[in-house]
């Protein structure tokens, strides 16, 4: 899906005019105000349902613009920006003084990336062009996942009119995430790198750049970023994980109680005669976090008493869809 120049101009207008476009990114579809303007940050938080002190994203069309958002970037900060910017990584600096505490969440630190999805990059470009208040030049645009706070994030235009409607006046549509989870995010604010949230851009690839594997600090602290409350990700069925070698007793016992399951598996295809819903995800780390999000909103519409998810594997390349899905099953059936 290519925006025509029409669709880019309104959201240029919109986002100027202090208004919440929805945008794509290669992780999830975000919603996005002007990050330089509190009043329309305001509005993604009313628009989400979204605590106020919880931090936001600022997404920037390119490195030049660090300077103006962060101050005292340090030398392995740039490192990390240049390997993996444009993508899905996110970097938590010391702000500027200037910086909104809505963007910030009261914080003194600015979480900032350049994102890898040519839509979202054009719009930026555009936005920084129009040389509208605020940050001119440089300025970004905050955007969270553009979905109820606390529920499964977007991966499709078609998800963020689901989850949204009519609470936003545009959504850009740039077709379905190619990553399909949320960035990682490396806070380089506090000395050595310390990953706070894991996603695509793993531990080892960071050491591959930075000649040391930063540890993983996923647990609410400071500074607080975005993804790091307990239950998060959340469909609103119950959800239980499950070990595979139990699985098939597992829902045997639930269909003999006359409980109705929806299944995500990744080694066990369905048996004939299965009464279950059930989606087959793919065995690796990286296509299974493509599908997770969409899979857990068909499962969530599935009329289902209890969504099943077969344990994933323990190894460290299944560290980002295990946060994920950890803290979707702490928040599943809420609300």
């Amino acid at each position: 899906m290519i925006p025509s120049d029409a669709d880019y101009r309104r959201a240029v207008e919109l986002l100027r005019a202090g208004e919440l476009v929805a945008i794509p990114t290669e992780t999830v579809y975000g919603l996005g105000a002007d990050a330089a303007n509190p009043a329309a940050v305001a509005k993604i938080f009313a628009a989400k349902g979204r605590p106020a002190d919880h931090p936001l994203i600022v997404h920037l069309a390119g490195h030049d613009a660090v300077d103006h958002w962060a101050e005292a970037v340090p030398d392995v900060a740039w490192e990390l920006m240049e390997s993996f910017w444009p993508g899905p990584l996110t970097l938590i600096l010391k702000k500027q003084a200037w910086v909104p505490d809505a963007v910030t969440g009261g914080q003194d630190t600015v979480g900032l990336r350049v994102p890898g999805h040519p839509v979202a990059l054009e719009l930026l470009r555009r936005f920084a062009a129009s040389g509208g208040k605020g940050a001119g030049e440089h300025a970004g645009i905050a955007a969270p996942s553009a979905n109820r706070f606390g529920r499964i994030s977007p991966t499709t235009a078609a998800h963020v009119a689901e989850e949204l409607g009519e609470r936003i006046p545009m959504i850009l549509d740039g077709g379905p995430c190619k990553v399909g989870i949320e960035s990682t995010i490396v806070d380089c604010s506090r000395g050595e790198p310390v990953v706070l949230r894991p996603g695509h851009i793993a531990p080892e690839h960071l050491e591959a750049v930075l000649g040391l594997r930063p540890s993983i600090e996923t647990a609410q602290g400071a500074p607080r970023v975005s993804g790091s409350l307990e239950a998060h990700y959340a469909p609103r069925t119950p959800l239980r994980l499950v070990a595979g070698e139990r699985l098939l007793d597992f829902l045997n016992s639930q269909r003999h109680r006359g409980g109705v399951c929806a299944v995500i598996a990744h080694s066990q295809p369905p048996q004939a005669g299965m009464p279950h819903p059930w989606r087959l995800l793919p065995a690796d780390p990286v296509g299974y976090a493509h599908d997770l999000y969409g899979a857990l909103r068909d499962m969530d519409h599935a009329g289902a008493d209890l969504i099943v998810v077969e344990s994933l594997p323990g190894d460290v390349a299944w560290t980002a869809v295990a946060d994920r899905l950890r803290r979707a099953a702490a928040g599943a059936g809420q609300g």
